[in-house]
């Protein structure tokens, strides 16, 4: 979901040093291991999932070019509890704790960026364990976007994106966003969309008590 604002506050990251290349289906880091660093995405796609005792495989989130991964772990020094693996071609950039602090002296507001990144990741995990519940496929929907949408009801998500937080295929959450849109509730753009009609979608996923 790497935005040219996504670019631009990450910057200095990209200062830091050459990209790594992950080849395609390349795996980036490993559910269980120890973070020893966190990962910022200069170019390609990477694909964050869990992994079951089984073999089956869960999708988080798809990290665009601008965007950063690994971070939770890192900062809590606990296993990870996600993999994460290159869908194309990437250049990929390690921050260890040495380079984060040096990031950190020469641009001291980034780390109140690092802190507002944990934030929206900790919303995104809310919004699945709401997904996981036993909504229809737009009820689920509805009640993602309202979840990762901004003050001005901006998401900065693709279809993909959010189809794989509310557990559907990509068609259709495309065709129910695209009904959305038909009805004026969200107008969509490139890799985001704004919603117009909260109290529509709140309405759809049964929060209107909670909000009205």
């Amino acid at each position: 979901m790497g935005t040219a604002a996504e670019k631009s506050r990450w910057g200095v990251l990209e200062r830091t040093g050459a990209p790594r290349i992950y080849e395609k289906d390349e795996m980036i880091y490993l559910q269980g291991n120890h973070a020893e660093e966190f990962f910022y995405l200069k170019s390609g796609s990477a694909r964050i999932f869990l992994s079951s005792e089984n073999g089956s495989e869960k999708t988080l989130s798809v990290v665009r070019p601008g965007g950063i991964f690994g971070e939770a772990a890192f900062f809590d020094g606990l296993p990870r509890v996600s993999s994460a693996r290159a869908l194309v071609r990437s250049g990929i950039i390690r921050i260890t704790r040495r380079v984060l602090l040096s990031c950190i002296r020469q641009e001291p507001q980034f780390a109140m960026e690092l802190f507002s990144r944990l934030a929206l990741t900790i919303r995104m995990l809310s919004a699945q364990v709401d997904a996981a519940t036993f909504q229809q496929a737009d009820e689920r929907l509805a009640r993602l976007l309202l979840s990762l949408a901004d003050a001005d009801g901006l998401v900065r998500a693709t279809h993909e994106d959010l189809a794989a937080l509310a557990g559907v295929s990509r068609v259709t959450a495309s065709r129910i966003l695209s009904r959305f849109a038909a009805r004026g509730w969200i107008k969509t753009g490139y890799r985001s969309l704004i919603i117009h009609q909260a109290r529509a979608l709140r309405a759809l996923a049964h929060e209107e008590s909670e909000r009205v």
